[in-house]
Order: structure tokens, then sequence, then C-alpha cells
């Protein structure tokens, strides 16, 4: 017996005939709405709001404002366990509404998210203190990277910084943190060369 198409399977359809590929919203929209009058002969309801759905499930990567990406290594079914509007309201403000990655904010045109520092996959919960302030960029980036990754090529990018701008200070202070990286053996596989002098 064949399954019964919907229109929330017509959207899920096309991202998974292009994965890893960031899509405009607009593209996907058209492409439904078209295709659904084509197949159905009546009018596609809400594939803005099937789209939302899709990422709200922890299907679509959402890349930036109205572009998403479909990548089956990230892809999960979400659970119940999400945060609360008053979670997000309270984390944001803590955070200053800027992400506690790079301290960008709606005032630099980014768009902020509410993550769960420890992931729902790997048991974290919706706490306000599993909760952190990302913009999309490095929300994306920790999907595909460990938080302990992230930070250690963090460090290693301030610290080539602090080494041009001759900041003795942040050198020594990145140096100590990739010191203890090394120390308990976390995330080897990204090289801190460490002999170079300043």
């Amino acid at each position: 017996m064949t399954k019964k198409l919907t229109q929330i399977g017509l959207l899920r359809n096309y991202f998974h005939r292009h994965p890893y590929r960031n899509i405009p919203h607009q593209e996907v929209v058209d492409w439904a709405t078209d295709e659904w009058l084509s197949l159905k002969g009546t009018r596609f309801r809400d594939p803005d709001r099937g789209i939302r759905q899709l990422h709200q499930n922890g299907e679509l990567v959402k890349v930036s404002k109205g572009v998403y990406r479909y990548d089956p290594s990230l892809a999960h079914s979400i659970d119940l366990d999400t945060f609360t509007q008053q979670q997000k309201d309270t984390i944001l403000s803590r955070d200053k509404f800027r992400c506690v990655q790079c301290g960008r904010g709606k005032n630099e045109g980014v768009e902020l998210h509410v993550d769960h520092i420890k992931p729902r996959k790997f048991g974290g919960v919706s706490t306000i203190s599993n909760g952190q302030t990302l913009c999309s960029e490095h929300n994306v980036l920790k999907q595909t990277l460990s938080q302990t990754e992230t930070g250690k090529k963090m460090f290693i990018r301030l610290l080539d910084v602090a080494r041009q701008e001759g900041s003795r200070k942040l050198v020594d202070f990145c140096e100590d943190v990739l010191a203890t990286y090394e120390k308990h053996g976390i995330n080897g596989h990204i090289i801190w060369d460490h002999t170079q002098k300043d």
C-alpha cells in the first residue's frame, strides 16, 4: 500500500533530494506550491509553517534567516523536552541578547537562537543552566562540532590574533587554555603548533 503524500511530506522530499545544500526558503515555497497544485489540483495551505515544523522537529538545520539545510548526519526527531518561551526570554536576557561565542547580537544584524549546551540527543535537558544564546553561524557550527572542538579552534584563532597584535597577556592566556586541552588529551586531532614562538 502506497503511503499518502502530505504537504509536509512533499517539503521533506524536496530537502531530502538536495542534501547538504543551503536552500533559500522562497525556493522551496515556490516549488512546493507549484508541485502540490500539479499533483493535487489544490492550493498548498501554508508551506512556511511546514518548513518551520521540519526545522522544529530537528529534521532541518536553520543556516540563517530564511535558509535551511538537510544534513542526514544531523537530522533527528525532536523530543518534547524543549525550552519554554519564558526560559528562552530568561536565557537571552542573562546573555545580554548576544551570542556567547562571538558577542554579536541583533544590533549587528544576526539572528539569535537559544541552544542546549549539552545537546538533547546526548541527554541534555531544557533548563536555564543548560541554555545559551548563539547566533545562527555558531549554532550551525555547534551542530557539526562538539563544543570542546569549537572552543579549541576559537582559542587557536585568538592566539594567532594576540600574537599579531603583540598582546602578551592574551597570548599567555590562550597558551594556558590550549595547554590544558593537551594535558587532558582533549581534541588531539585539532593541531595546535605550540612550538611557534612570538
